[in-house]
């Protein structure tokens, strides 16, 4: 049995798709307070639907008995409800989580983080340490480790407003970054329960071909016919918004923008692609398939 926490998201609900196309039984864990569509949509593919909150150590320990393989996804940076935070989500929930897996005797848990972008904000240090709390715990573990999910950082919700034709880049918009679908990550997720090849492993993960955001504007100006309004972001700029935030979560993707901006974000998939066989999105496929009714 596979427990999937953070079912409810959208790298944790496509893994539930997967895992139900595949005929894998499987618990979703989801709250009180998710979205009755959701969890209905989750109960008719099949998922055994089961009640918990990461905030509430108690509430997951029926939902880990008899599981051999945890998926977590789960944060509260998409999906943020009342008393979720950085800390009581992406840290203490998490390692409440890997304490609770691991005294329910759960083989193998699946983390999907992300690689060093921006190592002073609260999300990567909380990752940093749920991931070093898992590799302790004594069970197998895979870490998966996604750069820029394409659909969430090419979008109008962090400042590429295609269907405005205009965007803002971080930096220069130079730097070279191996954008990924997060339905690719899903794929990889589900490949790796029982797959002893990438048991005690972390495994970053990116696209088929790295591209800056510059790049990534003429191949929307190519599909679109037309030019975009650019406006750049300076990364001094950026370092500044960090320092001065006050809530974790602005700290925290102000960091992420400024990783874009810092340096490339290259990830080599061909060692990962040999024992995880992903046929990967390309940011032209993201392009055709938002760029429909926007063109012209």
């Amino acid at each position: 049995m596979i427990l999937v926490v953070g079912s409810t998201g959208l790298v944790g609900n496509e893994i539930c798709q997967l895992l139900a196309e595949e005929g894998k039984q499987f618990k979703a864990l989801v709250r009180q307070t998710s979205d009755p569509q959701k969890v209905k949509n989750l109960k008719e593919i099949g998922a055994e639907v089961v009640y918990g909150d990461l905030k509430d150590p108690g509430s997951i320990q029926d939902a880990c008995m008899d599981c051999q393989t945890v998926i977590s996804t789960a944060s509260c940076t998409l999906s943020r409800q009342e008393g979720d935070s950085i800390q009581t989500v992406d840290r203490d929930g998490q390692l409440s989580l890997v304490d609770v897996a691991k005294n329910q005797g759960v083989e193998h848990f699946i983390f999907v983080s992300f690689p060093e972008l921006s190592p002073d904000i609260p999300l990567e240090q909380a990752k940093r340490e749920v991931e070093a709390s898992i590799q302790e715990s004594g069970m197998k573990y895979t870490i998966l480790q996604p750069v820029y999910f394409m659909e969430v950082w090419l979008s109008p919700a962090v400042g590429f407003d295609f269907p405005q034709k205009q965007a803002q880049v971080f930096g220069s918009g130079d730097n070279k970054v191996s954008w990924i679908s997060y339905k690719d990550v899903a794929k990889f997720a589900v490949k790796t329960v029982e797959n002893h090849s990438v048991y005690d492993s972390i495994l970053p993960l990116g696209g088929p071909a790295a591209l800056s955001s510059n790049e990534v504007i003429k191949l929307f100006e190519d599909a679109m016919g037309e030019k975009f309004k650019v406006t750049s972001i300076p990364l001094d700029s950026l370092e500044e918004q960090k320092k001065t935030a006050s809530d974790p979560i602005q700290k925290s993707f102000t960091g992420l923008m400024s990783g874009i901006a810092r340096k490339d974000q290259v990830v080599n998939m061909e060692e990962t692609l040999k024992k995880l066989p992903v046929q990967l999105s390309r940011v032209e496929d993201y392009i055709s398939a938002v760029g429909r009714g926007h063109a012209g």
